[in-house]
């Protein structure tokens, strides 16, 4: 049964750090490319960051240098670090496994097939 779970949400003040977590069952998260979208109410689903089974990385424009992207293989686990976080980084989280991180960088999240149950970020004073 191929599930992704994540955690790590919550409330933070403007410039704060969160870090959320996904981690991978039913197959190998080294194998595949984990993404994370996130939905903002009332807004699409957008492409955040990525990385690949070669570890490559891929971060959209708005979090470039403020979120880093890692894997931790032992534990098939999939971190984001958000760091100098914003009002406009508040949106529901997701991790997405895809085969690389093309849906990821093309903002394609109708080509995702298997998705965690997202977690709540709300960056807030």
């Amino acid at each position: 049964h191929v599930q992704l779970v994540e955690s790590g949400g919550g409330l933070v003040q403007p410039g704060g750090s969160l870090r959320l977590s996904c981690v991978a069952s039913g197959f190998g998260a080294d194998i595949y490319g984990i993404g994370w979208f996130r939905q903002a109410p009332g807004k699409q689903r957008e492409g955040v960051s990525c990385i690949s089974d070669s570890d490559g990385t891929y971060y959209a424009d708005s979090v470039k240098g403020r979120f880093t992207i890692s894997r931790e293989s032992a534990k098939n686990t999939v971190y984001l670090q958000m760091n100098s976080l914003k009002p406009e980084d508040t949106a529901v989280y997701y991790c997405a496994a895809e085969a690389s991180c093309s849906a990821v960088v093309h903002n394609l999240p109708g080509a995702i097939n298997v998705w965690g149950q997202g977690t709540q970020v709300t960056v807030s004073s």
